[in-house]
């Protein structure tokens, strides 16, 4: 199955320094090995916001053009919008950015890869999978 992955990793991976989250910076790499994984634009957007230098810019900028854009619909606006309500209803909040996360990850039958805890909150409610790290202890 292939895999939306979320700003939190991206952040992590990004870093200098990531001891806390080696093991899913380990999975996104091999995700990427293995041409499975995906992103939307406003997930790129959020990645490539706040950084103060240009050369720095232009090269996550390019780098991350290896990813294309899944296309983001009306369908999955209003569906983001649907999950926002079902989860505000059950007491569960989050932004609008990761509720359309959720909702092109359905539509596309993709697993989410985040770090992000308010995922394992909404995946109690909404029909979305999470993606789970699989190489945890390795060099």
């Amino acid at each position: 199955m292939s895999v939306l992955v979320d700003t939190s990793v991206w952040s992590l991976a990004l870093r200098r320094r990531n001891p806390a989250g080696e093991g899913v910076v380990r999975e996104l790499q091999e995700l990427i090995r293995e041409g499975r994984v995906h992103l939307i634009g406003p997930i790129r957007q959020e990645v490539l916001s706040g950084i103060r230098e240009a050369a720095q810019f232009q090269t996550l900028r390019d780098r991350l053009r290896s990813f294309p854009d899944l296309p983001v619909e009306t369908v999955d606006h209003e569906r983001a919008a649907e999950h926002f309500n079902l989860c505000r209803h059950k007491g569960v909040q989050g932004s609008n950015t990761d509720f359309l996360l959720c909702a092109v990850a359905e539509r596309h039958n993709l697993a989410i890869l985040t770090t992000d805890g308010d995922f394992e909150s909404f995946s109690r409610h909404l029909p979305i999978s999470l993606h789970r790290p699989r190489l945890t202890g390795l060099p």
